[in-house]
C-alpha cells in the first residue's frame, strides 16, 4: 500500500482527495491545520493539527512510511509549505505543490497591489482621502458621519481574522470584517464582524457591498472561483480593491514541482504507484 500525505484545507485539496478516492493500492491521508473550527472535510482519512515544524513533519513521514507528499495548502500558508519542502528534502520523499492560479485584473478593475497586510492598512487613509464626494463609487453614500473631522470610509476586509489587528488603528475607517470563525479577542467598536464562508455569488456580493455602503475592498490574492465573486461585484460598482499579493517563498523553500489543476496532481500521484 502506497501512502500519500495530502496537505489540505483548500477546495483543491478536497477535490484531489475525491479524485484519488478508491484508487487501488493508494492510501490518502489528508492533513488539516486546524485553523478553522468547523472545516470542510475531504473524503477518506483525515488528521487535524500541526506536525511540529519541519523536523516533526519529517519524523511523521518516516514513521508512517509516506511515499509522496502533495502540498495543496492555502497560497498564504507559507509556513506549512516551507515545512513541506524542508521535510521532504530531509527524507527524500517526492513533493508536489498544487496551487490554484492567482487572480489577475480584468478591464475595469481598480486594484492597488501591496506586498503585505501592513502595507494595505497603511494605504487606506490616503486611498480614502482621495474619494471626494464626487468620486465616491456609484450608488454608495457620499456623506461623512455627522461631526467627523477626517475622511470616513467603510472598508470590507476579507483577509482573515488573524490579520484584523493590523487595521484597528487606521484613522477615519469603519471596518466590516468577514471571517469564517470569530476573532479570538474582542474587536473595537468600529469593527463589525460578519461570520460567513464561501462559495459566494456576484448577486450576493453586490448586495453586501451596497447594503454595507462599502467604499474599499481589502483582500488577499487567494485565487480560485469560490471567493472571486467579490472582485466582480467591486468592478461593477467601481470600487477600488487593495490586493495583498502572495508571499514569495525563499529559494530554499521553493517546491521542486508545481501544478495548478487537480487533474495534473492526480496524474502525478498515479504515476508514482507501482
Amino acid at each position: 500500500m502506497t501512502t500519500l500525505l495530502l496537505v489540505g484545507g483548500t477546495g483543491e485539496a478536497r477535490a484531489l482527495a475525491a479524485a484519488l478516492d478508491g484508487t487501488p493500492g493508494l492510501r490518502v491521508v489528508s492533513s488539516l491545520a486546524g485553523a478553522v473550527a468547523r472545516p470542510r472535510l475531504p473524503v477518506g482519512e483525515v488528521r487535524i493539527g500541526g506536525f511540529g515544524g519541519p523536523d516533526g513533519l519529517a519524523r511523521w513521514l518516516t514513521e508512517h512510511q509516506v511515499a509522496a507528499v502533495v502540498d495543496a495548502s492555502h497560497p498564504f500558508a507559507a509556513r506549512i509549505s516551507a515545512s513541506c519542502v524542508a521535510a521532504t528534502t530531509i527524507t527524500g520523499v517526492p513533493l508536489l505543490r498544487l496551487e490554484r492560479p492567482a487572480w489577475t485584473p480584468s478591464p475595469g478593475d481598480d486594484w492597488r497591489l501591496v506586498p503585505d497586510v501592513a502595507t494595505a492598512a497603511a494605504l487606506l487613509p490616503e486611498l480614502l482621502s482621495g474619494l471626494l464626494p464626487s468620486e465616491v463609487p456609484t450608488g454608495l453614500p457620499r456623506e461623512r458621519p455627522s461631526g467627523a473631522a477626517e475622511p470616513h470610509g467603510r472598508v470590507l476586509l476579507t483577509t482573515g481574522r488573524r490579520d484584523l489587528p493590523a487595521f484597528y488603528d487606521v484613522p477615519g475607517v469603519s471596518l466590516v470584517a468577514r471571517c469564517v470563525d470569530p476573532p479570538a479577542d474582542p474587536v473595537p467598536p468600529h469593527v463589525d464582524v460578519l461570520l460567513d464562508r464561501g462559495p459566494y455569488n456576484v448577486e450576493g456580493e453586490t448586495e453586501l457591498l451596497r447594503s454595507r455602503a462599502i467604499h474599499v475592498l481589502v483582500t488577499k490574492n487567494s485565487g480560485g472561483a469560490l471567493t472571486e465573486a467579490k472582485l466582480v461585484a467591486a468592478r461593477s460598482l467601481d470600487l477600488p480593491v487593495v490586493m495583498v499579493q502572495r508571499p514569495l517563498p525563499a529559494p530554499a523553500a521553493r517546491p521542486p514541482a508545481v501544478v495548478h489543476d487537480v487533474d495534473a496532481a492526480a496524474a502525478w500521484v498515479r504515476d508514482l504507484l507501482p
